[in-house]
């Protein structure tokens, strides 16, 4: 029997009840102990001990349904990581192929057949965002690119998306715990609502200039009140050097932003004397957009949902050997691969 404390038995599942007035998202110490697992590995805990099988070594081995950016190692390293089993994996920001694979486990299986669930998810989902902010990246060349995700998924997710997005090559998050578990400072702004209660665009970048850190670039949405363009240069002539960038998030029911508005606040900057003043994008932007707005001035860019909405890339796990002898499922062909980019992690 695992000495380690998770779930043990169907007749725990049954009597566990969990509180309803709580958030609905689970705990650290919920998915260590096992109540995000599938039951089915609980009914093969019980299966394998009633035949003295719990103990029987194996190794297991995950691959991915389709290519993409390696993310979530070092998650499931802190959740395997007191378990005495070894793992090696593909380090995190590592490009894989679609079915090479990306991490193999050998131990007793009684020991962390119960986290499958789990560390598949963390695989799936944190591969599948850092896919997408790496596509975003690609397309954005030298011009940086900033996760503002958060918002588009569930609170107790948004740190791991934009941490995720990091590792996949986003410049930066807007999440403060996703920022801080990168390793980097969050990156943001203020929202539309602050210029609403101001009352005027000009006043609050004023403030913000005055009682933000100096590590805090003055770059202010232009698209609350005014014509952007306007807005822009009242900024630039009032703020001069102060005023680092401009932020176009133009709402969809005008059109939201275009190359045309681009390469037009650019220009009139420019003819302004406030060439200094960099553009930042936000609004709907994915890969296939930046070009066109790179191309007509833009800067920058804040990507939310293209890298939020992204598909998890689905991560199977086969067990390869048991007890040093090569098995697997029709289709898979038997016995450990050689994968020589994975490391060992634990």
């Amino acid at each position: 029997m695992s000495q380690y404390k998770n779930i043990q038995s169907i007749t725990e599942v049954k009597n566990y009840t969990p509180s309803k007035e709580r958030l609905f998202s689970a705990d650290n110490s919920e998915i260590t102990s096992g109540w995000t697992t599938d039951i089915y590995f609980i009914k093969s805990r019980e299966i394998l001990r009633n035949e003295n099988l719990a103990q029987a070594e194996v190794a297991a081995e995950i691959f991915p349904g389709r290519a993409g950016v390696m993310a979530g190692t070092q998650e499931v390293k802190n959740l395997l990581g007191d378990l005495p089993v070894d793992v090696r994996a593909l380090e995190e920001g590592e490009h894989f192929d679609s079915k090479e694979v990306v991490m193999q486990i050998s131990g007793s299986y009684d020991y962390f057949s119960i986290y499958e669930t789990a560390f598949l998810g963390i695989l799936a989902s944190s591969s599948g965002w850092a896919t997408a902010a790496n596509q975003c990246k690609n397309s954005a060349g030298d011009k940086s690119v900033v996760c503002f995700g958060a918002r588009h998924v569930h609170p107790a997710v948004a740190p791991v998306m934009e941490r995720s997005a990091i590792i996949g090559g986003a410049d930066g998050a807007s999440c403060i715990l996703g920022a801080k578990l990168a390793g980097r400072e969050p990156m943001g702004t203020i929202p539309h609502a602050v210029m609403l209660v101001v009352g005027d665009t000009l006043k609050a970048a004023e403030v913000y200039s005055e009682i933000m850190p100096p590590e805090s670039p003055v770059i202010m949405l232009v698209d609350t009140f005014k014509d952007e363009a306007e807005e822009s240069l009242r900024l630039g002539e009032s703020l001069k050097e102060r005023l680092e960038g401009v932020r176009l998030d133009t709402a969809s029911e005008r059109g939201g932003v275009t190359p045309g508005l681009v390469k037009e606040i650019r220009g009139r900057l420019d003819l302004a004397g406030l060439s200094h003043v960099q553009i930042f994008v936000s609004g709907g932007v994915n890969p296939e957009r930046m070009p066109g707005l790179i191309k007509a001035g833009a800067d920058s860019f804040g990507v939310g949902s293209y890298i939020s909405a992204a598909s998890p890339i689905d991560m199977t796990m086969d067990l390869k050997e048991v007890n040093g002898r090569p098995v697997a499922k029709r289709g898979r062909i038997p016995g450990q691969t050689r994968a020589p980019r994975l490391t060992r992690i634990i």
